[in-house]
């Protein structure tokens, strides 16, 4: 029976006090574990927009309902409004998760400034944004996080580095086919990557005529063979919104397949860690979305 490790990244201010208690409610009803992911500082969305000129990015925009999936409002952060903290705002809910028995981790601290910079950047301004995520999540929840999953799987050598430096024994920080130990300058970290292995919704929607009422069941032709071990992820601003009902009829159909819908703590203890293989990290492109990101290399 294959495993399903459901990743749920959370961007926005509005995602964390709106899409995360729905996602909770359908996990719970479909009897799902998961991991959720936070974005713990300043929402600064709309700098995002600056994205416009970017190969692929208003093709993405126009396929995927950018403003009826986010609101006006919250892709007025940082551009036309100040850009609300989400730790500070929205530390309830945050903690209702946690006391609710799901997994939770650190996605970032400024989603966008990571997503669009932390390639280019230096170690310093790394760890400083790597620290202020941290902080604030021991702040927030009383213990430090177990795992890590980056903004829009991006990620540098740097901040692999970090997630060993704290201990961490797991992550899910790019895109692949399995389970590995990155490496740096050729030699293997400690900790484990576990990447992202299916498409995303937003990846899918408006491909080949897939739309809101389609998309579950091609999510389901990719998983119907159950002999494997799949990392999804979804967005609390997408799945625990508009695309909700169509993620219920997802969890629906991967029960029906006899998959197991698990935390990324699950699936990490069911690996045979001597059985992990090491491989280097590279940058590539993914259907449906613009620019690089990280890849697991083969």
């Amino acid at each position: 029976m294959g495993r399903i490790a459901l990743k749920i990244d959370v961007d926005t201010l509005r995602g964390t006090r709106e899409g995360v208690p729905n996602l909770a409610r359908i996990l719970d009803r479909a009897r799902a574990r998961a991991t959720f992911l936070f974005s713990l500082g300043p929402d600064h969305t709309g700098w995002a927009l600056r994205r416009v000129f970017r190969p692929g990015f208003l093709k993405k925009v126009s396929r995927t309902s950018v403003v009826e999936h986010y609101g006006v409002k919250t892709l007025m952060y940082g551009v036309l409004l100040p850009g609300p903290d989400i730790g500070r705002r929205a530390a309830a809910q945050m903690r209702a998760i946690r006391d609710a028995g799901f997994e939770c981790g650190i996605h970032t601290w400024d989603h966008v400034l990571w997503h669009d910079n932390v390639r280019e950047r230096d170690r310093e301004w790394t760890i400083e944004q790597m620290t202020n995520s941290y902080r604030r999540y021991a702040e927030v929840f009383g213990a430090p996080p177990a795992t890590h999953g980056a903004a829009g799987w991006q990620m540098n050598e740097h901040a692999f580095q970090q997630i060993d430096t704290w201990g961490m024994r797991y992550a899910s920080d790019g895109r692949g086919h399995g389970p590995y130990r990155p490496c740096v300058d050729g030699e293997p970290l400690r900790h484990v990557q576990m990447p992202t292995t299916l498409p995303t919704f937003d990846e899918v929607l408006g491909i080949d005529g897939v739309d809101e009422t389609s998309i579950a069941a091609k999510m389901l032709s990719l998983t119907a063979a159950n002999d494997r071990d799949h990392v999804f992820t979804l967005h609390a601003e997408l799945e625990g919104q508009k695309l909700a009902p169509a993620f219920e009829q997802l969890l629906e159909g991967w029960r029906a397949q006899g998959h197991q819908l698990v935390a990324m703590a699950d699936y990490y203890a069911a690996l045979d860690l001597s059985q992990v293989p090491s491989a280097d990290i590279a940058w590539g492109e993914v259907p449906g979305r613009s620019g690089e990101l990280i890849v697991q290399s083969l």
